[in-house]
């Protein structure tokens, strides 16, 4: 019995998949081999049948000569042309004359040895005895037996026929054997063939794989190009070169989201730092050490902040977020967020308006996350006595949440670049922020396959513009 390793070694080595080449070697063989075999099969039918039907002439041809001269001579004219054959001599034809009484009255020498007479088909017609002719092989010999009868003198003689085949039987064992050897020098030639255009029909994939290994971490900015490869290939080179486009965006701005986290988190902690350091050089009264404590959890806060929505957007971004969408209203739900702002809102004069109606599919939880940090962002940057407005609306086949300031406004230059992480327009202006808000917005609204627009225009405010796709009414949480 086979061991588990040699099963599994045998198991894996039968389900592992065939090359290319291979594969195309094989069928380009068996292709070549079928249409050779039939072309051949075709041509060897053609010929045996030709001679085979040539044969058949042949003989009708001596069996009419033998009854014309039987009825005109009688079967003396026989016996002097049997008894001149030579022994050994090659006979193309063993001839047997039968009177009434089935008595032989000639007969080619040695014929009696060969082919008894009881061996022939029943005498018939001349005409219909061809038609049933019968073979019969003796002495390594092939034969084909004709019996006819005929009348002379008012006496009926029975002439029986036998046609030597052998020399044909040969040619046509020759020619099967010469056929059988062309075809496996063509199934031979098929594959070196085979074998030579399939790698030289392949030799642009291997040129591929290698510019493609010549590829690393440091070289992602480079590209094979469509231009120069097959038409086949063009496709699948024009893949690679936008995969390796999205592989160098992808790390850029991984490094980019390093560099931003290290500095994020250095301030605050530089912060802590240096209020402790400060502290720690003299003694200092009860509410000097309360005061640095405060500081110190108030920047601690805000790493908090940080990492909790990192995490978040980071979840988001694995599709690890649970979604647990349901119908609800959403002119509601942006009246009980702005209520909770209100206060904030009122400090700063700003008025919060609430507009629009209709029921929404999704997160409820996600959904007032996603449009409190907008309030938040547009609470920061809207000056004394402005207004923020909230609206929901139908559009189409989808449902927009818009939000919307007449705040500062966001240059044109920094549009594109909002909702990446860590990003901010103005520093002076967003120093209380991580950068997060907005990049945490688009992650939620895409988590519900929808997506995320900002406009905006210097010194007369933003709008941002939220789309949900529109659920089934049948659908629950």
């Amino acid at each position: 019995m086979f061991s588990k390793a040699a099963s599994a070694s045998l198991l894996s080595s039968v389900n592992k998949p065939r090359s290319i080449a291979f594969q195309l070697i094989l069928l380009f063989t068996l292709a070549a081999a079928l249409l050779l075999a039939c072309g051949l099969g075709v041509v060897y039918s053609i010929v045996t049948h030709h001679a085979f039907a040539e044969d058949n002439a042949v003989l009708a041809d001596k069996v009419f000569v033998l009854s014309a001269d039987l009825r005109e001579n009688g079967p003396e004219t026989f016996g002097e042309e049997l008894t001149a054959h030579r022994s050994g001599q090659h006979t193309p034809y063993w001839i047997r004359i039968l009177d009434s009484h089935g008595r032989a009255t000639a007969a080619t020498p040695e014929m009696d040895r060969l082919i008894p007479t009881n061996i022939f088909p029943a005498a018939r017609e001349p005409a219909e005895a061809i038609r049933t002719r019968q073979d019969y092989r003796s002495a390594g010999k092939l034969f084909s037996l004709v019996s006819f009868t005929e009348h002379y003198g008012g006496e009926t003689y029975t002439i029986q026929v036998a046609q030597d085949r052998s020399s044909d039987e040969q040619v046509e064992r020759n020619l099967a054997l010469l056929f059988i050897a062309v075809l496996f020098g063509g199934i031979l030639a098929s594959t070196l063939i085979a074998i030579i255009v399939t790698r030289r029909g392949l030799r642009p994939l291997r040129k591929m794989t290698e510019s493609l290994q010549r590829i690393g971490p440091d070289q992602l900015k480079e590209r094979i190009g469509s231009e120069g490869w097959p038409h086949e290939l063009q496709p699948l080179a024009s893949a690679f070169d936008q995969m390796l486009k999205r592989l160098d965006d992808s790390f850029t701005r991984l490094s980019q989201f390093s560099a931003d986290l290290a500095h994020e988190l250095r301030t605050p902690i530089a912060n802590m730092l240096g209020e402790a350091q400060v502290a720690l050089t003299r003694d200092r009264t009860a509410p000097e050490y309360r005061e640095t404590i405060e500081s110190t959890v108030a920047e601690c806060e805000r790493l908090s902040r940080i990492v909790d929505n990192l995490l978040f957007v980071a979840r988001v971004d694995a599709a690890s977020e649970p979604i647990a969408r349901k119908w609800f209203d959403a002119r509601a739900a942006v009246e009980k967020i702005a209520a909770f702002y209100q206060m904030v809102a009122d400090d700063h004069d700003v008025t919060i308006n609430c507009s629009g109606d209709g029921q929404i599919y999704a997160d409820p939880d996600l959904f007032e996350r996603m449009v409190g940090n907008l309030l938040d962002n547009a609470l920061r940057f809207t000056a004394r006595h402005g207004a923020i407005g909230v609206a929901v609306s139908k559009h189409n086949s989808d449902f927009e949440v818009a939000v919307s300031d007449n705040g500062s406004g966001i240059p044109p230059e920094h549009l594109p670049r909002v909702f990446d992480r860590f990003y901010r327009a103005e520093s002076s202006r967003s120093s209380d922020g991580a950068g997060l808000g907005l990049a945490l917005v688009k992650s939620i609204v895409e988590l519900h396959g929808g997506s995320a627009t900002i406009q905006s225009e210097l010194n007369h405010g933003t709008t941002v513009v939220l789309r949900f796709p529109a659920g089934s009414p049948g659908n629950g949480s």
